[in-house]
Order: structure tokens, then sequence, then C-alpha cells
């Protein structure tokens, strides 16, 4: 009679178990999709070239910018 309780007890138990640990209704985000630009006739057109960016310019320190100022003046 115990053995046939305790079964009962633990069979109840690991059901509720699964049920508290399941995943439910658990979505992925949906990923965006770019937008594909399409001609006057309808059809997908390719993406134009960019042009080539220009390098950064090299940064001088303003010491020497001040200095050379400075130096402009006399």
């Amino acid at each position: 009679m115990a053995n046939l309780l305790n079964e009962l007890v633990t069979g109840v138990v690991e059901s509720v178990l699964k049920e508290v640990l399941k995943k439910s209704g658990v979505k992925t985000k949906s990923k965006r999709k770019k937008r594909q630009t399409r001609d006057a006739s309808g059809q997908f057109t390719r993406a134009k070239a960019k042009p080539k960016a220009k390098p950064a310019k090299k940064q001088v320190s303003r010491r020497r910018t001040a200095a050379s100022r400075s130096r402009a003046k006399a």
C-alpha cells in the first residue's frame, strides 16, 4: 500500500515539474529584411556602388597650430 502511494506521489510530482519547466509559447523574433528597390518595370535593381571614402585628415596638435598662427602674424 505504501509503495503504491509512493508511486502515485512521485508520478504526480514529476508531471507537475515537467509542466512547470516546459517552455511554452516561446517565440523567436523575426529578422528584419532590407527592402529592395524596383525599377519602373517592376524588376529589382542592383544597389549602386558607393564612392570610396576619403582618408581621415591627420590630427595636428593645438599648440603647433597656435604657434604657426603667431609666426604668420610676425
